[in-house]
């Protein structure tokens, strides 16, 4: 499933399960919330890989918990050849400059009574990357400008930017300890649609000119197309497909993926009225109570009666293109 013989980031059945508890005095555990439950992928250098997903699926917490915001439950993150469980003092140090978030709501995640320019020098003082007056004041101004803002609004506040503008805070402030790996935790959906293409066409610009490497996490699917290279899809905490952009948007193979793609407004009425849609029946089930075999199988409308019995093996069906689902066929892998 690895993508390059040296991935930037490595993901081993992963997971991350909340405990649910109750008791006033003496709380005891009575269940969990299977956030995210078992995912594994690569990410090679320069690369964007889309998670896209239904809201609740999981997808921000898997973001969270690659970074070591979230402590994993099990498994296993490497980001340059770090293991984030491990990583303790200088080790963790390092990492967290070299890895960054690009929140999803630009208002919430600012703090409303720092300047712009205490923003986004914080991780300059933090890492140590600048010493103390002109200098850093200097590398703040080429981040704004990086970004796309003026370096005049160092002494402004967030609540004196619009949406867009504040996003570009955000991302001067991700950019500013110069990292490697950015999770993009659904970066233009608190946005006007007018706003969106250009936080994009930065985040692009931005990864051409530093050699980023983004998890983009999204809901959009027509923009995850424009983005991304690959595309993970998840469902209740795990994945059930992974592919190139390409591959996925023209040859989707699990009943869930197609579902998705079905719902994908096309701006032609002509083509719009011949396509095939999948319609699925009921509602997501919950995360604390997942269903037995395959999770998708209440609502998919090709499943068998083993499905609910048994749980799909992960497999690769085709070149880079992997699958959860009993009733893929796999095609002719070229030889090793």
């Amino acid at each position: 499933m690895s993508v390059s013989a040296d991935p930037l980031v490595r993901v081993k059945g992963l997971k991350k399960h909340f405990p649910i508890q109750r008791g006033v005095i003496v709380q005891r555990t009575v269940g969990h919330v299977r956030a995210v439950d078992g995912i594994s992928f690569d990410i090679a250098p320069g690369e964007t890989l889309g998670l896209v997903g239904e809201s609740g699926c999981g997808k921000t917490t898997a973001g969270r918990t690659i970074l070591g915001l979230y402590p994993p439950s099990d498994g296993e993150v490497w980001i340059e050849g770090v293991g984030v469980r491990e990583a303790e003092g200088e080790a963790m140090r390092r990492l967290r400059r070299r890895t960054q978030m690009i929140f999803q709501d630009p208002y919430a995640s600012l703090n409303p009574r720092w300047t712009v320019g205490s923003i986004v020098s914080e991780p300059l003082r933090v890492h140590q990357l600048r010493p103390r007056g002109s200098a850093r004041t200097e590398r703040v101004k080429e981040l704004l400008a990086l970004v796309g803002l003026s370096p005049r609004y160092v002494n402004r506040f967030p609540h004196e930017f619009s949406g867009g503008q504040r996003q570009r805070i955000g991302i001067a402030r991700a950019l500013a300890s110069e990292p490697a790996f950015v999770v993009c935790d659904e970066p233009i959906s608190a946005l006007d649609v007018s706003i969106q293409a250009q936080i994009v066409n930065l985040l692009e610009d931005l990864q051409d000119r530093l050699g980023l490497t983004y998890l983009f996490i999204a809901h959009d699917l027509a923009m995850v197309r424009h983005l991304c290279d690959r595309v993970a899809v998840m469902y209740l905490g795990i994945m059930v497909e992974l592919a190139g952009r390409d591959e996925l948007y023209e040859n989707p193979l699990h009943p869930y993926t197609q579902a998705l793609l079905s719902a994908v407004p096309i701006p032609d009425p002509e083509l719009d009225r011949k396509r095939r849609r999948t319609i699925l029946s009921g509602d997501v089930p919950s995360p604390i109570n997942t269903p037995s075999g395959c999770r998708f199988h209440p609502r998919c409308p090709i499943a068998k009666e083993h499905c609910a019995r048994l749980v799909p093996e992960w497999r690769q069906v085709g070149p880079g293109h992997w699958v959860a689902c009993h009733e893929v066929e796999p095609k002719t892998l070229p030889s090793a």
